[in-house]
């Protein structure tokens, strides 16, 4: 019987070949948040990663929405044409049925920073930054930028936005979209009520605070009803006071009303405080949690490195997919690699088919 990762998977009528994805991973290399030459050599390695479903980078609804000035967006036709160009290129390597995803996102008061290689903090003066805005007009950390909060008015141009860049991804190509609710950016600073100190009909209650992210989804699947929508949260925010598992899992089933088919479990990021575990595969348990809870299904994410790992979490029920960063940055056919240690089939292209053989010697030895 073949190995429960390299089972196919449908949801919300889109089929995956396998149970294994890209994760998203910001590359920092964008022209005014189209994408470059990078990232089509990127993306087209991810095509030929192994992985069924591929969410490329964190993508934001506005310029003053990405991270940084590298941050890749869509609120452009420069960078819908950019993207579309990167996407074909991957489309043409990639085996066949092989899905594309983008993640659309909003950086909040974790935007105008540098890049991670010079820093990672609040860009300076002479960096050209811009004013951020969050829920609440509370900063990351000392030393970083103070965000504006939002006005009503413009928390429902942001959820417009949204709508607009879901449409610009459909236009792409993508075949899902992603929204990106954790890792403390906009989203999820709504969430939270260490970020969200609102008294209005944004904050307060769960029931509050989760309305932005619910009020985002609605707004995407009413402008894209043809693409599978999906959502990245975190869970846990490992901090006193602030989002559990809990509020994740009516989070999870506020979502799933609106049209959201599975969750992406991660966790933190919203504060420098957290005080997050370590060790392989650390949030498998977030991702079951959500799974039982919210009866969603859900992709595990975080230091998931080996094949026996990936393949233990699908078969033991534990998450219906599996996510890797990192472990595809270090082994761009992990995939590959994965497969020739579970006994699936590798489904390289032809140019490369020589090589088949040598990563079955090398897991062999492994072995």
């Amino acid at each position: 019987m073949i190995a429960a990762l390299f089972q196919p998977i449908t949801l919300d009528g889109l089929t995956f070949p396998n149970r294994l994805a890209v994760a998203p991973m910001c590359q920092y290399s964008a022209d005014d948040g189209s994408a470059t030459d990078w990232h089509l050599q990127q993306w087209m390695s991810y095509a030929m990663s192994g992985a069924g479903m591929v969410t490329v980078e964190m993508t934001d609804v506005e310029r003053h929405g990405r991270i940084s000035h590298g941050c890749l967006g869509l609120y452009s036709d420069h960078n819908e044409a950019a993207a579309k160009r990167a996407l074909d290129a991957a489309r043409r390597v990639a085996p066949a049925g092989t899905k594309f995803g983008t993640q659309l996102a909003h950086a909040g008061r974790k935007a105008s920073c540098q890049f991670p290689w010079e820093g990672g903090g609040p860009l300076k003066a002479d960096q050209d930054p811009w004013q951020t805005v969050s829920a609440s007009a509370i900063p990351y950390d000392e030393g970083w930028h103070t965000p504006r909060a939002l006005e009503e008015d413009e928390i429902h141009r942001l959820i417009d936005r949204f709508a607009e860049a879901a449409r610009r991804a459909e236009r792409a190509g993508f075949d899902f979209i992603e929204l990106h609710a954790a890792h403390g950016y906009l989203i999820f600073q709504f969430l939270s009520p260490l970020s969200n100190r609102r008294t209005d009909r944004w904050g307060g209650s769960l029931e509050n605070r989760m309305r932005f992210a619910v009020e985002i989804a609605r707004a995407v699947k009413k402008a894209v009803p043809s693409l599978m929508l999906g959502a990245r949260l975190s869970v846990k925010e490992w901090v006193d006071g602030g989002f559990d598992v809990d509020e994740a899992v009516e989070v999870a089933k506020a979502l799933k009303k609106e049209g959201v088919a599975y969750i992406c479990a991660s966790s933190g990021g919203n504060s420098p405080h957290q005080k997050l575990p370590s060790g392989p595969g650390y949030q498998v348990d977030l991702a079951e949690a959500v799974q039982k809870g919210a009866d969603i299904p859900t992709r595990a994410v975080g230091l998931i490195t080996e094949p026996a790992q990936a393949e233990a979490i699908v078969s033991e029920g534990r998450a219906d997919m599996v996510a890797l960063a990192r472990a595809f940055l270090a082994d761009p056919r992990w995939g590959w690699r994965a497969a020739a240690a579970l006994g699936a089939p590798i489904h390289a292209a032809p140019q490369l088919a020589r090589s088949v053989t040598t990563m079955e010697h090398w897991e062999k030895a492994a072995g």
